[in-house]
């Protein structure tokens, strides 16, 4: 077939997005998929791989976790071996993530041409390591898929015009493929005891905060002044974090193990609010119509923010209270992060520069 693209994936948020990019692509090229493994286990990696009907990865590099430097360099040696023996058309990059970093700087030194998703967001905060991946990813990329117009104007801003192209958020694809099988199959709310409404959904993750113990123990002891139940799926890095600064979680916050993705946005569906770090789940809560409160000082999809669906709180627990119990979104919510159909859009652009 056609063309040959190589697809690198290697964290949670990279799985659901490649779910149905790789869908629309395969139907009229040749993908590689290519497993950095910077998620690894079944909880992180594999759940998502099946319920998502992710195809089997061709290569996996089994990189695992380590530091920043050790980690990138990892990847970045063992994908310039995978472009060396596949020789691809395109290299196809997904969001913000060091799988993201190691991918570019590996198209980019063998002249491989990179597609980047999710090009253009900016949190304009350099202590960020995601800012700095996606910055440099989008550097060196010859196609920018944008979700938003916010984002082709941080690219316009920056003196990237070429190649850009505005699609829409592949998460908005997946979610409306999914979220009546997750209707369907979940049965995560009678598994934990809960009734639609009546708790709260909590995520933390980033470095920014589960490497800064201030940050962490803000947010912590904001979830224990909250009075009434938080449910609170714990990455394994902020588990560490937590357990390492002993910091006490109160007996109302439910601590229970990382969520696939379809017990994800069934929780994200029926809290009545969520708190988190995610960018993916600040617009999830969106497109879902469920409130959100941001445990970041800034958001790239600030968008829904000025739609009064986000607040912004940062890891101050008073300010993250306040948020919670004023939060009183409108009663409408605009479109935002294209139809649902970016999937197609990518792919046929792709088929367009690979002629």
């Amino acid at each position: 077939m056609g063309a040959t693209i190589v697809s690198v994936v290697g964290a949670r948020p990279q799985f659901i997005k490649s779910a149905v990019v790789s869908h629309e692509l395969r139907k009229v090229a040749t993908e590689i998929l290519v497993h950095t493994g910077q998620h690894y286990d079944y909880e992180m990696s594999g759940v998502f791989f099946e319920e998502l009907q992710i195809p089997t990865p061709d290569h996996n590099l089994d990189v695992g976790s380590g530091s920043h430097g050790w980690q990138t360099g990892q990847m970045l040696i063992k994908i310039e071996a995978v472009l060396e023996k596949e020789k691809p058309d395109w290299l196809l990059l997904y969001g913000d993530t060091n799988s993201t970093l190691a991918g570019a700087l590996a198209g980019a030194k063998l002249h491989v041409n990179v597609a980047h998703v999710e090009a253009g967001l900016r949190s304009f905060n350099r202590g960020m390591p995601e800012e700095i991946n996606r910055v440099l990813c989008d550097r060196v990329s010859s196609l920018l898929f944008c979700p938003s117009d916010t984002a082709v104007k941080n690219l316009a801003a920056e003196g990237i015009k070429a190649g850009v192209h505005l699609v829409g958020d592949v998460m908005h694809d997946v979610m409306k493929r999914m979220l009546p099988v997750a209707r369907e199959r979940s049965r995560i709310l009678s598994r934990l005891g809960l009734e639609e409404s009546r708790y709260l959904l909590a995520t933390i993750h980033r470095a920014e905060n589960t490497d800064n113990p201030q940050r962490l123990r803000g947010i912590i002891e904001a979830f224990n002044r909250l009075n009434e139940t938080v449910i609170l799926p714990l990455h394994p890095r902020t588990r560490k974090e937590t357990e390492k600064n002993g910091l006490r979680i109160a007996s109302h916050v439910h601590v229970i193990e990382p969520l696939g993705y379809l017990d994800m946005i069934r929780m994200e569906q029926t809290a009545r609010i969520i708190l988190t770090d995610s960018g993916g789940i600040q617009k999830e809560a969106y497109w879902l119509g469920v409130p959100c409160i941001t445990l970041r000082d800034e958001t790239e999809w600030n968008e829904t923010a000025e739609a009064g669906w986000n607040i912004i709180a940062g890891a101050d627990a008073t300010r993250i209270v306040e948020a919670v119990n004023s939060l009183r979104p409108p009663a409408t919510r605009l479109p935002l992060y294209g139809d649902g159909n970016a999937a197609g859009k990518i792919t046929a652009i792709l088929m367009s520069r690979s002629q």
